[in-house]
């Protein structure tokens, strides 16, 4: 059975991912700061365990691995804030944790999770379209992001000797909310004719783990959102 560990998985594209892994087959252990919310979403599924996680927070980390006895399989570095702040109010311990939560917090999963991840695993991390394409007040965030495209290449370089694969997927709009509050002018704005469903990114995430020829890549998952040319 796959040890699968999935960081921010208590709603969202995190809880779509640890339900699509579950329903796979594979174990599963769900994490987040949230504790209550890992708890609620690890009891809706077959061989799940909840963990309290704040991937902002080195000690935890260290902590959590600490704690697990089995090697992980695949590692969906998933956790991150959403969050967006106008630039000149933006401070400095703002930013920080941003990059801490986001950025950081995939380094260190990774390097601790590669120490004993066997050959053929994998790590995916969840990056996102604004790694390439920004809107006002998304310095941080957009950092973040791009920082965890440029680290997923790196991860990929560094572990190819254990022969452990790492990419990333950079999703768009993907709706986590009530998919039918959406009108019909957004899904047209997209080329595939609708907005992203968090099983979409879940989907790809369990193609990329298995697609053992990929290594380094960004996949973007958007509906083709970001070849889109708007004049």
């Amino acid at each position: 059975m796959e040890q699968v560990l999935v960081t921010g998985a208590a709603n969202g594209i995190g809880k779509a991912i640890a339900t699509y892994w579950s329903e796979k087959g594979a174990r599963v252990y769900v994490t987040d700061v949230d504790r209550d919310g890992a708890k609620k979403v690890a009891n809706e599924l077959d061989n799940a365990t909840a963990y309290s996680l704040d991937v902002g927070n080195p000690e935890e980390i260290e902590a959590f691995f600490q704690s697990v006895e089995e090697p992980f399989d695949i590692v969906i570095n998933n956790a991150g804030l959403s969050t967006f702040t106008p630039l000149q109010e933006l401070t400095v311990a703002d930013w920080d944790n941003v990059l801490n939560v986001n950025l950081r917090g995939v380094f260190l999963v990774s390097k601790h999770a590669s120490k004993t991840m066997k050959d053929g695993s994998s790590i995916i991390n969840i990056a996102s379209t604004r790694a390439s394409m920004s809107e006002p007040d998304s310095e941080a965030y957009a950092a973040s992001k791009g920082g965890i495209v440029a680290l997923t290449h790196a991860l990929a370089a560094s572990l190819s000797e254990k022969h452990i694969r790492v990419n990333a997927i950079s999703p768009g709009w993907i709706h986590t909310g009530d998919y039918g509050e959406l009108e019909q002018s957004h899904h047209d704005m997209h080329w595939s004719g609708r907005v992203g469903k968090p099983s979409d990114v879940a989907e790809l995430s369990y193609y990329l783990a298995k697609s053992v020829f990929i290594n380094g890549e960004e996949i973007k998952i958007d509906g083709g959102m970001t070849k889109k040319m708007i004049y």
